[in-house]
């Protein structure tokens, strides 16, 4: 069965929207759905406000920084990568030319 672009029904904070599932997978849109749903219940619990625009602002601004933070490992990561792969190449071009 073609999922793409499928809509989906999810609920956030007391809310229903319909969602386009664009990469066809509704499980996830639903999981990712749920995420933002947990995270606004979580500020909410200790918000001084019961604005859910509030609530929903504070919850974007805590997954931008949860995104932030994992962009900057994985570059960190992919530095580190390449570094070790570097080294590895030059340690078996060493190698390849002592048995020359």
């Amino acid at each position: 069965m073609d999922t793409q672009g499928q809509t989906v029904n999810v609920r956030i904070y007391n809310q229903t929207y319909s969602i386009r599932a664009n990469d066809g997978n509704v499980e996830r849109t639903q999981q990712l759905a749920a995420m933002v749903d947990q995270q606004m219940r979580e500020i909410a619990q200790g918000a001084l406000t019961a604005d859910s625009l509030k609530v929903a602002i504070l919850a974007a601004l805590h997954i931008a920084d949860e995104l932030d933070k994992a962009k900057n490992k994985y570059e960190e990561l992919n530095r580190t990568l390449a570094a070790r792969s570097s080294e590895c190449a030059e340690v078996l071009d060493q190698v390849l030319k002592n048995n020359k």
